[in-house]
């Protein structure tokens, strides 16, 4: 039984699907609808959003396109790097830290436009319908969410554009083919200012190789420059700050490693994952400026972190990464770990020199004013720091329980 409302939020790209969920909430739940459009860097224009909405009778006060790309970047991506955090070892939760900073906003307007629901549109097999309704219900235990996926029979492209023809909405272009027919998209695709992720069709098989054309944003490395460049990254309290000297704002910057990563066809990976409702998937994703971001995160945490600190945030590291993965960012553990986190971060501060080739990161140097590399205790010339008969006794301390063991089982 369908719950009454009154208005509410619809996470709005202006694309066919939520286009379709627009017009049915309003057929469906005879509510008004108010669209949120987010801009997080996707690279598309967002502002043909609002004359979509308009034309499906959206008042322009019920409107919504922001520019979020700096709280993005900031409150989102930079915390979740100073964890250095990968799912699987080799996911860096593109979509997954997108999806909290939605649901918060798509909150603050049910609350500024007193709407009683929200809704997404993202799919019944997903996790995403995870990741936003535990964002919603996280910010707002009371409001109702609207999931179209998990309701309607609409559960094919075909079915989708049928009722779009039917109810008079409009198809936009980069669905039609050279005849003017409407065309299924390649790909099922997401992206923001860390990432682009492909899913879907071909990729289904685990065995089949993607096609060079699928990826938008990376040259691939066999095309990529034969010289390598060069550039540094400065970093304080653990997030970078400048590129070559240059002081950057946190999306600006992000942006300019993307730059730099697709030019010389770094950041692509092609994984099976583990989602959260049980199946396993195949995703190909590109993550150009994030996986320069955590190269030389690493780098400039390898000088300034004690090592009991940095083992034990490579301990964390991966249940903090599932809960992210698992939209858990707005739960009470996440926030306990990522105070520890930032807490090793308060000396994480200087420079790293990283060389770029053809699909490589490589770290050639670190310097920082608080660095814990000590080139007296460290060399292998002669020295006054460091006595070496004192390890005898800290390798037989450490070795007093193999020996103790030994002795008590070789006299059995």
């Amino acid at each position: 039984m369908k719950k009454s409302v009154n208005k509410v939020v619809l996470a709005y790209s202006g694309g066919l699907d939520t286009s379709i969920i627009l017009k049915w909430l309003q057929d469906e739940y005879n509510a008004e609808v108010i669209t949120f459009t987010a801009d997080l860097g996707q690279g598309e224009e967002v502002e043909p959003a609002r004359e979509k909405a308009l034309k499906m009778g959206i008042k322009p006060e019920n409107i919504f396109i922001l520019d979020i790309r700096e709280e993005f970047v900031k409150d989102f991506v930079f915390p979740m790097f100073r964890a250095n955090t990968i799912y699987e070892g080799e996911y860096l939760l593109g979509t997954s830290i997108a999806r909290p900073l939605i649901s918060k906003k798509q909150i603050e307007i049910a609350e500024k436009m007193g709407a009683d629901a929200v809704s997404h549109g993202a799919t019944g097999k997903g996790n995403d319908q995870v990741r936003f309704e535990l964002g919603y219900l996280g910010l707002n235990p009371d409001i109702t969410v609207i999931a179209p996926w998990r309701e309607w029979d609409l559960n094919s492209r075909e079915k989708l554009l049928a009722y779009a023809k039917e109810h008079g909405i409009e198809i936009a272009q980069k669905h039609m083919d050279e005849n003017g027919n409407p065309q299924v998209s390649p790909y099922s695709m997401d992206a923001n200012l860390l990432h682009i992720s492909y899913e879907g069709l071909h990729l289904e098989d685990p065995n089949a190789e993607p096609e060079d054309s699928m990826w938008l944003w990376t040259a691939s490395p066999e095309e990529a420059p034969d010289e390598a460049e060069y550039i540094t990254i400065s970093y304080k309290n653990g997030d970078p700050i400048a590129i070559n000297g240059e002081e950057m704002s946190p999306a600006t910057l992000l942006k300019t490693l993307n730059d730099y990563g697709n030019k010389h066809g770094i950041g692509r990976i092609d994984i099976v994952e583990n989602r959260y409702v049980g199946m396993k998937a195949r995703g190909c994703y590109e993550t150009p400026g994030g996986t320069i971001m955590l190269k030389a995160h690493r780098a400039i945490e390898s000088i300034t972190v004690d090592r009991e600190a940095a083992h034990l945030k490579d301990e964390i590291m991966p249940k903090y990464a599932k809960l992210i993965y698992n939209g858990m960012w707005f739960s009470p553990e996440r926030e306990a770990l990522q105070a520890l986190i930032d807490n090793t971060q308060k000396h994480v501060e200087g420079d790293v020199r990283l060389k770029l080739y053809k699909g490589n990161v490589i770290v050639v140097g670190r310097t920082s004013p608080k660095t814990l590399f000590s080139e007296a205790h460290s060399t292998f010339e002669a020295d006054d720091v460091y006595n070496q008969k004192d390890a005898e006794g800290f390798i037989r301390l450490n070795a007093l329980r193999f020996i103790i063991e030994g002795k008590a089982r070789r006299n059995k």
